[in-house]
């Protein structure tokens, strides 16, 4: 009997230098969304994959943004029925101001045991370990006992409407489990997010000469800093919290406090409504009394408060403080969710980083929002893990340590035997 684990993950140790390549070769793709487009990028990737004999199907959500479908089927005799969804999507944020990096944010380089470049942690070093897995597990002709699935999306950085959700939505996909690729903790994968409320209100003045203000024209901007001040009191939203995720709550907050930078006071995050006043958009020149200002306020929503009473609270918020305004949601909008440790997929994952790792490993809540809610809304059970410097991600100088990215793609692998089963031979 062929011992599949061993001959796997000794595979991936001997090609270390050819998963590394992949990663470099997939950030030198200057895939940044805004503008959003992934056609170079996807004809690479579909590429390779045709070199390891797997197929790609292409499902355009606009000219340039291109969802990516590849299958490694099952040929068992007496398949599991499972399909396993590995997820990951190619574009990146803007790099920015080109002055404040330290290498060519589109170098790929890898110096002193880390991947250099935008997207580095967030995360194509992720993708790259995927689609890398999946290859391998093909060109071994590995017998899994049920489907294994690539989906590659376009469009998360900003939204990502043309990704996930419109494939989902569309039924071009389907499946039983999935993982995506996610920056995490090389030993924590996320299984659970906080909801999103984005909103915006506009407040309306009286306009005036500027040396005349404030005893001549009615200020929106100042208004609008009344309402900015008022709306800092959504953190005092008590939620209530639903019995079966105060456990994993407590566990993320110790986790937090124990391993992340500003834990010290993060952990606060996973029980309250959060409020980042994102974009003031106000005034038509200084020497004017402004006479309209636009809020753009990014809320994230804790377990045990539904998104709409945030809003709700936000409008009542602002009447206490004079403003009369439509308050309107916008972008992100929905409920934490999360996938329960029991699910097979996350404690296959699980055992997989523990036996790769040598040590203990679970799976936390996240404090931000991302693709996961949009399989949790077509059942099926997901959880995120990829390798990540997690303080460089959205930041200059983007990074990912060579030795996590190397862990991740054996753990996809591993997970992938697990979950899918492989068929004995005869």
């Amino acid at each position: 009997m062929t011992d599949w684990k061993s001959k796997i993950l000794q595979a991936i140790d001997d090609e270390q230098d050819r998963l590394l390549e992949l990663c470099s070769q997939l950030i030198r793709f200057p895939s940044e969304n805004p503008p959003g487009d992934s056609r170079d990028i996807s004809a690479f990737i579909i590429h390779y994959l045709k070199e390891a004999g797997i197929d790609t199907t292409i499902h355009p959500a606009t000219d340039t943004m291109l969802n990516l479908v590849s299958t490694l089927s099952s040929g068992a005799e007496e398949p599991s029925g499972k399909n396993l969804i590995f997820c990951g999507h190619t574009d990146v944020v803007p790099a920015g101001d080109l002055s404040r990096w330290d290498f060519d944010p589109f170098c790929g380089d890898i110096v002193d045991g880390y991947l250099l470049g935008r997207g580095a942690s967030d995360m194509k070093a992720g993708l790259a370990g995927l689609i890398y897995a999946v290859a391998l597990l093909a060109k071994l002709g590995v017998p899994l006992k049920g489907d294994l699935s690539l989906l590659i999306v376009p469009d998360e950085e900003t939204g990502g409407h043309l990704g996930v959700p419109w494939v989902l939505e569309r039924g071009l996909i389907t499946g039983t489990a999935a993982v995506i690729a996610e920056p995490s903790g090389p030993l924590n994968p996320t299984i659970g997010q906080k909801g999103s409320c984005w909103f915006e209100f506009t407040v309306e003045g009286t306009p005036g000469h500027g040396s005349l203000s404030p005893v001549v024209g009615d200020s929106a901007i100042v208004k609008a800093a009344k309402g900015i001040e008022a709306l800092q009191r959504l953190w005092d939203i008590k939620p209530d919290i639903p019995e079966e995720v105060k456990e994993i709550i407590r566990i993320s907050q110790d986790y937090v406090k124990q391993r992340e930078e500003y834990g010290s006071v993060a952990y606060q995050v996973f029980d309250h409504v959060t409020v980042n006043i994102g974009t003031i958009q106000g005034g038509t020149k200084v020497n004017v009394v402004a006479d309209r200002c636009t809020i753009q306020v990014d809320s994230r929503v804790p377990f045990g408060v539904d998104y709409r009473d945030v809003l709700d609270r936000a409008r009542s918020l602002l009447l206490e403080a004079g403003i009369e305004s439509e308050v309107k949601g916008f972008g992100f909008q929905g409920n934490a969710n999360w996938t329960a440790p029991e699910e097979p997929v996350v404690s296959d994952l699980v055992e997989s980083i523990c036996e790769v790792s040598g040590e203990e490993a679970y799976g936390v809540l996240q404090w931000a929002s991302s693709d996961a809610r949009h399989f949790r809304t077509h059942n099926i059970p997901v959880l995120q893990y990829g390798p990540a410097e997690l303080s460089t991600i959205h930041n200059f100088n983007e990074k990912a340590p060579v030795w996590q990215i190397i862990q991740c793609a054996k753990v996809y692998a591993l997970t992938a035997l697990k979950y899918l089963g492989v068929e004995e031979s005869k």
